[in-house]
């Protein structure tokens, strides 16, 4: 069965649901496109009143944000200050800063937006399951980006600055925040992956027996992603970033086990009626 066949098998409606049909049975292509078009416009209105909220504490964001690179440097006895080389780079800093953390704390009504799109192609019964989505996915995704800043990033600065020992660091303000948004974003979003494997296996695409057989295809994809994500060349970093991602697919896999058992059940009454 192909991808189209799995997309209109979920628009049709099932036999045990009979008594409340599916809306996005009911809806034309146009429909889908504005009913994306408002949720993705809901998304952008929360994000940015969330950054108003993050811009306007940023320098304390900013105290939280360089903890982490300010503690090795004092361990490896350096200078602890950063540099900027254009007067503007500071306000761009917070800007940057602001977006990050916005994104962050306005995760929970992103998500609920993206469940508002995606319902309608869902059984009755799996609609019901928006609020342990929403409080789970933005959970993965916190737990994504303090996992980072606790654990990966700190190990990863520690190895680059102590392997630079021979040389002064003159660390720029906007290098290094590149380098933490990109470790702390990419491990939040990595973190979502029992999400999307959650998504995939309501819409049937992918269940427990398929992630269990490709599973050593799967660590080998999760160790080139993390050797991609990882800033540094040591094996032991890149330990760090693939660990919870394995952990993370092994999770996947029950969940897919769960909510495709519902489904195939489903599926099964609906051929015997």
């Amino acid at each position: 069965m192909g991808l189209l066949d799995h997309f209109r098998d979920l628009a049709a409606p099932d036999a045990s649901d009979n008594a409340e049909a599916l809306p996005g049975a009911t809806m034309s292509f146009l429909e889908h496109l504005e009913d994306l078009r408002r949720c993705i416009f809901r998304s952008l209105v929360g994000v940015l009143a969330a950054f108003f909220f993050c811009f306007a504490e940023a320098d304390r964001i900013y105290g939280f944000m360089d903890r982490p690179l300010v503690a090795i440097l004092k361990a490896h006895h350096l200078n602890q200050q950063l540099v900027y080389f254009n007067p503007i780079d500071p306000f761009n800093l917070y800007v940057k800063l602001g977006l990050i953390c916005a994104l962050f704390l306005a995760s929970p009504w992103v998500l609920y937006q993206l469940w508002r799109f995606i319902a309608p192609g869902l059984y009755p019964r799996e609609r019901r399951y928006v609020i342990p989505f929403v409080i789970f996915t933005s959970a993965l995704f916190l737990l994504g980006g303090i996992f980072a800043y606790k654990f990966a990033f700190p190990m990863a600065l520690n190895f680059l600055i102590g392997y630079a020992h021979r040389f002064a660091p003159q660390i720029n303000i906007n290098e290094y925040f590149n380098l933490f948004a990109t470790v702390v974003l990419g491990l939040g979003l990595v973190f979502e992956l029992p999400t999307l494997i959650f998504f995939l296996s309501l819409l049937g695409i992918v269940n427990a027996r398929f992630l269990l057989r490709n599973f050593r295809y799967a660590v080998l994809v999760i160790f080139i992603l993390a050797a991609v994500i990882t800033p540094t060349a040591d094996v032991t970093t890149m330990m760090v970033f693939a660990a919870p991602m394995i952990g993370l697919y092994v999770l996947g896999i029950g969940i897919a086990y769960l909510f495709g058992k519902d489904r195939r059940d489903r599926r099964r009454r609906s051929v015997s009626a």
